[in-house]
């Protein structure tokens, strides 16, 4: 009876060992509960967010989801580490993820004796283990198993990571409240510095968060967050990696060293460029299903440049050793862009200040004459109402409250009720009392601007203001919104005509006739005379453009609005479209009109030349994308004309203001009722264009005297230009010249006689 008892326990204690075995391997090997493959073990955390980098070596900033910035280990300070393993696993050197004697003691105190204050068994690796891996455990059998997993993780994490990697892995995906994830952040939001040069109190009072960064928040409890500090303070003189009085002199200061400043998600430079260059970099391959039947026009857009641009969902085209796409918010990506922080400067100053200190005051009384302000008084009340409504749709008020099932009455109660808010000015941000109603017409009645910047030899986008400020005004309207370009469409017609076999001193008979039922209307200047194609061009005169445009067929034209860049499927042959009536970005502009400078080669935008990873390995770099469009010859006409517009015709104001003394070229544009004001410049270095106009198209000036291309527009990349020519670190030089041969003979008669002036381009 006693061998049979004694042969049961053993048999017992050897089954015990055996399913703890089996349970082991079982976990060990994932069969059991969610354990990590061997890439994502030897790559728990990527080097979270990615750097954006200028082409004059600054940082832009960063694309990042939680604000976590990578730190490697020895650019933390010391006290950090020190706090950390004297406060949260005193063993830490000394075990290989598992610290069986504070488990023991873990098990007896707290779960024989019920002693709550004596303290975990979980070490820094297992508590990394838990941060890294413990969302994935979704079924009721793998939370049981929650921690024999995260003590075989912690044990892996030890095999494959010094315990240097894991300290600051650790740091760096600990969430510290407030968008401070990680330590880097944490070390900002906090006290305004680099994890390197903290304190030792600072050091402590973070470390002291580890525990609960809740109970423990610094802003909201700082009595609290003190004593938590020298508990961690105390664990460090006890651990003797400080002395007492060290322990009493940081434990006696307050909390005034810290300097608490949320992190800005939209911190940094260039944030139209950035935001648009992510989302270009993330984009996938485009469905048609996926697009909505009334944007099938941006899966076209979109399916050219999958195609075509190398960029265009670079994350989805390539993919890491683990078979996943790249993130540009968790691979630590370093993007190496075209922008030039210095001409990005002054492009947005001059967009902004032109805006602030000339524009908008003119349309401030402007509007005071307008009964249905910031609307146009050609407006009916029906039309406002329309446009109104739209807008309220299109709100996040509005978005909120419909899907918290409110009705029509609440949502326009809530619309027609006075409330404060912080509104944009252009002397800071101020808090006003105002309608959501009339917050809408408030920011409706602010004027937009965008101005693009492109080498013409290679493309790279120098410049990139979307609009007058990120924060208020995030809609892109440099190459994401498109706008009626009006007679800067031009040149590409005359560029056709040029390919025909037409020269600048080509003469046509100006008078204005109907073709197919379109009649265009303009400037009786010269009307019934001979005048030359460099003539039609300089004045913008819309009877030159209906005749070319008739003489080389609509269908003709779209071909050659297609070669020179402009895919939008919405242009469809028309005679209209000689006097711009069709949508395009000023990005889709600057490209298109560099094959004018470059010999009849157009550079496609481009706006990264190298992509990285987190360790400096180059993943990808990308080269100019040339395309030919006109001829060489063509080209050299082309800026006979464009040459002229600046020196004679509608352009000629830009001259004085950019103070260039050498070659320029350019194309003013306006649209029908003032809607849309464009300037395109051309100089041999640079191709620079600029809108300006109202969010919606019936938000204009009424009269010419700002409401056209050349009083509204040309000033902004005038400014712009004197700026850059200006700057004597910048390689550009006001006295260029075009890149034309010495004996080419482009037809120019010396004696033209022009009339300068804008033309007021009105079409049907």
């Amino acid at each position: 009876m006693r061998k049979t008892f004694v042969h049961i326990l053993w048999g017992g204690l050897f089954t015990i060992i055996g399913l703890l075995v089996v349970a082991f391997v079982a976990v060990w090997n994932g069969w059991v509960g969610y354990m990590p493959d061997m890439y994502e073990l030897q790559h728990p955390i990527e080097k979270y967010a990615s750097f954006v980098y200028s082409a004059d070596g600054k940082q832009l900033g960063t694309w990042s989801k939680d604000n976590r910035v990578y730190v490697e280990y020895n650019n933390l300070s010391p006290h950090l580490v020190h706090a950390l393993v004297a406060t949260e696993d005193e063993r830490f050197y000394e075990h290989s993820g598992i610290d069986f004697i504070a488990l023991a003691r873990a098990v007896v105190k707290r779960g024989i004796l019920g002693q709550t204050s004596a303290g975990g068994g979980s070490t820094i690796t297992q508590q990394l283990a838990k941060q890294l891996y413990s969302e994935k455990a979704h079924s009721t059998v793998e939370r049981l198993m929650q921690k024999p997993i995260e003590w075989i993780i912690a044990v892996k994490l030890e095999k494959n990571f010094t315990k240097e990697e894991i300290i600051a892995m650790y740091l760096n995906h600990f969430d510290f409240l407030h968008n401070a994830v990680g330590i880097k952040s944490a070390a900002e939001t906090y006290f305004g510095k680099e994890p390197k040069h903290l304190t030792l109190d600072e050091s402590a009072m973070l470390i002291g968060m580890c525990k609960n960064p809740s109970m423990y928040n610094p802003v909201k409890f700082r009595q609290r967050s003190i004593e938590r500090r020298n508990v961690v303070l105390s664990q460090m003189v006890k651990s003797k990696y400080i002395s007492q009085a060290e322990c009493d002199e940081a434990s006696s200061k307050s909390l005034e060293s810290m300097k608490f400043k949320p992190i800005d998600r939209n911190q940094g430079f260039a944030f139209y460029f950035r935001d648009y260059v992510r989302d270009y970099m993330m984009a996938k391959k485009p469905v048609k299903s996926d697009y909505p039947s009334w944007n099938q026009r941006q899966y076209v857009l979109d399916s050219a440049n999958w195609a075509e641009d190398p960029l265009y969902g670079w994350c989805n085209k390539h993919f890491k050793k683990n078979g996943d796409p790249y993130s540009v918010y968790n691979d630590g990506l370093r993007v190496y862009t075209t922008i030039d922080t210095r001409m990005q400067k002054y492009a947005e100053e001059a967009v902004y200040d032109d805006l602030s200190r000339r524009l908008q005051p003119a349309f401030r009384n402007d509007l005071a004459h307008k009964p249905y302000a910031p609307f146009t008084a050609k407006l009916s009340k029906a039309q406002i109402k329309t446009i109104m409504n739209s807008a309220v749709r299109r709100s996040h008020r509005y978005k909120v409250m419909k899907k918290a099932g409110a009705s029509v009455e609440e949502i326009r109660k809530a619309f027609y009720t006075p409330v404060k808010m912080t509104v944009f000015t252009y002397n800071g941000e101020k808090e006003m009392t105002m309608s959501p109603i009339d917050s809408i017409k408030y920011y409706k009645s602010f004027l937009r601007a965008s101005l693009v910047s492109i080498d013409p030899k290679t493309g790279h986008v120098l410049a990139y203001v979307g609009g007058q400020d990120y924060e208020h005004f995030q809609y892109d309207m440099a190459f994401v919104g498109r706008r009626q370009v009006g007679s800067t469409i031009k040149p590409y017609l005359y560029a056709l005509a040029m390919e025909n076999g037409s020269t600048p001193c080509t003469t046509i008979l100006n008078q204005a006739r109907s073709y197919n039922g379109f009649r265009p209307r303009g400037s009786k200047s010269m009307l019934g005379a001979n005048v030359t194609l460099k003539w039609g061009l300089t004045t913008s005169n819309n009877n030159v453009s209906a005749y070319l445009i008739d003489q080389a067929g609509p269908a003709a034209f779209v071909d050659m609005l297609r070669k020179f860049g402009i895919y939008n499927p919405d242009i469809i042959p028309d005679y209209s479209l000689c006097l711009g009536s069709c949508d395009i970005t000023v990005g889709e502009m600057c490209g298109a009109y560099t094959a004018f400078v470059n010999h009849g080669q157009r550079a496609a935008p481009i706006f990264v030349t190298k992509i990285e990873d987190s360790k400096g390995n180059t993943l990808a770099t990308f080269s100019p994308r040339m395309y030919e469009v006109i001829s060489a010859e063509s080209s050299y006409k082309m800026l006979e004309l464009l040459k002229s517009v600046v020196d004679r015709g509608t352009g000629r104001s830009l001259k004085g203001i950019a103070g260039i003394h050498g070659d320029v070229g350019g194309k003013t544009g306006t649209t029908n009722r003032n809607s849309d004001c464009w300037f395109m410049g051309v100089t041999p270095q640079l191709v620079t264009g600029c809108w300006v106009g109202g969010e919606e198209r019936d938000i204009h000036f009424d009269s010419m005297a700002f409401g056209q291309g050349a009083k509204a527009a040309l000033p902004i990349v005038g400014k712009f230009l004197r700026k850059v020519y200006s700057d004597s670190s910048l390689d550009y030089s006001a006295s260029v010249k075009f890149d034309v041969p010495k004996d080419f003979d482009s037809c120019e008669k010396k004696d033209d006689v022009v009339n300068g002036d804008e033309i007021d381009e009105i079409y049907y």
